[in-house]
């Protein structure tokens, strides 16, 4: 199965703004991320962005990084926009995500969009829900996990 590793732990306390990244990061099983905004009881809990995904648009002359497109978990080494609907990451020791949206629709255009006319949240970001919570922290890995392997866990 696909293994990554978090690359960043970001958190703001408002909905549509760029979040900051933190030394350690608690997911709470039904809500998110602990203090949090989009923690909440609904499906998208949890966001995640590919540092891939940030890395173009810093191609394309933008300085951003990790939280500048209020994801939640910036990742590395998973191609996220592909895994289905349903799918389950083991996230560090503890913590178990189950996709839930691939993508979103932006009814705003968002800073980063007027500044580089494109953003990669609406097209390569994905969201979940937290099933299972644990800390979690930069250098922590991820995995994708089987259909099989995910029976029973949570």
């Amino acid at each position: 199965m696909e293994k990554g590793k978090i690359i960043a732990v970001c958190t703001s306390p408002g909905k549509g703004e760029r979040k900051k990244p933190l030394p350690v990061g608690k997911l709470i099983a039904g809500f998110g991320l602990e203090g949090d905004g989009h923690g909440g009881d609904w499906h998208r809990q949890v966001s995640l962005l590919a540092i891939e995904s940030i890395d173009k648009m810093r191609a394309m002359g933008l300085d951003v990084g990790e939280g500048d497109f209020a994801e939640n978990l910036t990742t590395s080494g998973i191609e996220l926009f592909s895994l289905p609907v349903g799918t389950r990451i083991r996230v560090g020791d503890q913590a178990l995500l189950e996709v839930t949206q691939i993508g979103k629709e932006c009814h705003t255009r968002c800073a980063i969009y007027h500044q580089a006319g494109d953003c990669v949240m609406p097209k390569e970001g994905i969201f979940a829900t937290v099933e299972v919570g644990g800390e979690v922290k930069a250098g922590d890995s991820m995995e994708v996990l089987a259909p099989a392997e995910a029976e029973g866990q949570g």
